[in-house]
């Protein structure tokens, strides 16, 4: 039985979200990440990062580190091309999905080379163990597949044989609702999940609170509760359950 004594939902709007832009790169910040701090903010079960990012034309991030980190990234428009290290190599468009394991270390580079705006969510989630060899992989995701219910994208589970691997006790879920349309998901007690309304506008019901979600707004959904998802408009929504 779910434990809904603490169960809540909270909005997090577009416009309350760190910002930085840098020219190149234009991000938001669903939480609290480099020169956006705040202690509300710092994470949400083992989700560590989700930042909003738009990247000109023909500009991206150059070679950097990371370790310890399950890194994904869900393209909303345009495409990213990454390198790496270990010498892979990609194209990842829109609606697709690519995952990096940081492991014990890795270089890596994501540069748009299109000649128009990539958008995209970069979303961070703590392994649930350190090390490990680092990797890399990404897949197509077509859109109407997901129509009308959820698409496990990256799991940490080995029941989602479809979806990219990540090293996390975590599920990365997509989905399509037309107008009117609804999806129920339920967090287990002690989960955590974490929902984006990639466009579109939501409803989101659950035990004795009722949120609406415009366009690029975030939604915190506490463990032990069933949230049922209504488009209110046509919608594209992301959404990841973890620890």
């Amino acid at each position: 039985m779910l434990d809904t004594t603490t169960a809540t939902i909270e909005r997090r709007p577009f416009e309350s979200l760190g910002h930085a832009n840098h020219g190149w790169l234009n991000a938001r910040h669903h939480f609290s990440f480099a020169n956006y701090y705040d202690p509300e903010r710092m994470s949400w079960g083992a989700i560590r990062v989700w930042n909003d990012d738009e990247i000109a034309a023909n500009s991206g991030f150059p070679p950097h580190p990371h370790r310890d980190m399950e890194i994904i990234t869900y393209v909303r428009s345009g495409a990213i091309t990454h390198q790496d290290s270990m010498g892979n190599q990609g194209r990842t468009g829109a609606g697709d999905v690519q995952v990096m394991s940081a492991g014990t270390g890795v270089r890596h580079a994501e540069y748009n080379l299109e000649g128009e705006t990539t958008t995209l969510f970069q979303i961070w989630i703590e392994p649930r163990s350190a090390g490990g060899a680092p990797s890399w992989g990404a897949k197509p995701f077509p859109k109407g597949d997901r129509s009308g219910r959820f698409v496990t994208l990256a799991s940490g589970f080995a029941e989602d044989a479809d979806a990219l691997p990540i090293r996390a006790d975590a599920r990365v879920m997509g989905a399509t609702l037309r107008a009117g349309e609804s999806v129920t998901h339920t967090v287990g007690a002690n989960r955590h999940a974490y929902l984006v309304a990639a466009t579109g506008a939501l409803t989101l019901a659950g035990l004795d609170t009722t949120v609406r979600l415009s366009t690029r707004d975030g939604a915190a959904l506490s463990g032990g509760q069933s949230v049922t998802i209504t488009a209110d408009e046509d919608a594209e929504i992301v959404l990841v359950d973890s620890e």
